[in-house]
């Protein structure tokens, strides 16, 4: 099973404005299916909260800063992304929500799979037990 990490990306100086970029398979570990973003949250609310079966997913800070709290069923690890030029790769079966949005923050997540209800768990005592499943 794969593991959560920081993913560094690459970073083009230039005195007009910096560039950063990812594309597929070569900075992350998969193929991007989907992509959607998170931005207006209100003070003191938390997205996500679910888990997916199937999905990995590649979380990036576009603007502003958050933190997203991963847990997998015995273990919770939180990480800040606040930078674009760097996310976090989130495998499946990983229970995340993603809380504490600054003010104007953007949320830029890619999905390695399209979007599909049946992939979502939504429940943590649900996730758990899917997640030993899966461990069997």
């Amino acid at each position: 099973m794969f593991n959560p990490k920081i993913i560094n990306l690459p970073k083009i100086l230039d005195p007009r404005g910096n560039l950063s970029f990812f594309e597929n398979s070569n900075q992350i570990p998969f193929d991007i299916k989907r992509t959607y973003w998170i931005y207006d949250v209100p003070g003191g609310e938390i997205r996500g909260s679910h888990a997916f079966k199937n999905s990995h997913e590649f979380i990036i800070a576009l603007s502003g800063s958050f933190d997203v709290v991963l847990n997998d069923g015995e273990n919770e690890m939180k990480y800040s992304l606040n930078r674009s030029y760097y996310g976090l790769y989130v495998p499946n079966l990983l229970w995340r929500s993603i809380e504490n949005f600054s003010t104007n923050s953007c949320a830029l997540i890619v999905s390695s799979i399209p979007y599909d209800v049946a992939d979502y768990v939504r429940d943590f005592e649900e996730f758990k037990i899917v997640r030993n499943e899966a461990k069997k």
